[in-house]
C-alpha cells in the first residue's frame, strides 16, 4: 500500500508530494504553487485519484473510495 502520492496542479503544474489518509477523502486541496483549489474530476472520488502520482489507498485495496 502506498500512503504517500506527488499531487500536481493542472493550472501551474506545481507538484508536491503528500500523504494520503486510509480512512478518508480528500476532496479539496490548494496547491501550495499557485493557490488554486482542486477538485476531483467527474467520476473520480479524490484529489488523489485526479491529479496524484497514484490512486488513493481504498482504490489501491480494489475497493470504492468514499463508500
Amino acid at each position: 500500500m502506498v500512503n504517500q502520492s506527488i499531487l500536481t496542479c493542472p493550472s501551474c503544474g506545481h507538484a508536491e508530494q503528500e500523504d494520503m489518509p486510509a480512512d478518508a477523502c480528500v476532496f479539496f486541496y490548494d496547491c501550495k504553487g499557485c493557490g488554486v483549489r482542486l477538485k476531483p474530476k467527474p467520476g473520480d472520488c479524490c484529489v488523489f485519484c485526479s491529479y496524484g502520482s497514484g490512486p488513493c489507498p481504498p482504490v489501491q485495496a480494489g475497493g470504492d473510495c468514499c463508500t
